[in-house]
């Protein structure tokens, strides 16, 4: 079409053209810039700018700390990345913690570049992750697919328990609900969902809703 086209994951330009990049199906967002994309079943995370992810610290290298997000190569988060930090002011980050950020640098030829501010300098739900709760990892394409708006299985899952939840678009999730048991109950239903269809994801939580 023409006019301006945002091309997502599993598409790049060439020429006048588009070329595919992997296997899956290909989606269209309409509205605001006509965003395409290919959604599949990919495990492998690869680093896009303005994703949001959850990370782990793995180690401390003077002002900035290195972070695993499940790509080729560590990202790295200053720590003045963070709302309010200055250099008297440092955030209390420690190696093993969760973090949840938003990439402003990711290309082939840089080293991802993550922070926990947004434009305006605030934090906007980014930060260090509780202590508690349990992380875990699912594909790409389920991810998206729970990320999407008015996501049914979100709202069928709130209706169960209340629970929190972090959605990282390189495949973690965070959760922790108020028991450690309605927590896994909770993981193991995200988990299988992917497999199951809104039938048989409605019947589970009947169930559970029964017992």
């Amino acid at each position: 079409p023409q006019g301006r086209l945002l091309c997502g994951p599993g598409l790049r330009r060439s020429g006048a053209g588009l070329l595919v990049t992997k296997c899956g199906l290909l989606r269209h967002r309409p509205g605001g810039g006509g965003a395409y994309w290919v959604d599949s079943q990919q495990k492998r995370y690869v680093p896009v700018k303005g994703d949001h992810v959850i990370g782990i610290v793995t180690a401390k290298a003077g002002d900035v700390f290195r972070l695993d997000v499940g790509g080729s190569e560590p990202a790295s988060l200053s720590y003045l990345a963070f709302e309010g930090a200055t250099k008297r002011n440092r955030p209390n980050v420690q190696v093993g913690d969760l973090i949840y950020g938003q990439f402003v640098v990711a290309n082939k030829d840089m080293e991802p570049e993550m922070v926990c501010i947004d434009s305006s300098g605030k934090s906007s739900g980014m930060g260090i992750i509780g202590q508690d709760g349990f992380l875990f990892k699912v594909s790409l394409g389920l991810i998206r697919k729970l990320l999407a708006p008015k996501c049914e299985i979100i709202q069928e899952l709130s209706q169960l328990y209340p629970f929190e939840l972090v959605l990282g678009m390189n495949g973690r999730i965070w959760v922790k609900a108020k028991t450690i048991q309605q927590t896994l109950i909770i993981v193991n239903i995200l988990e299988a969902c992917e497999y199951m269809t809104a039938e048989q994801r409605r019947q589970a939580l009947a169930k559970l809703s029964g017992t």
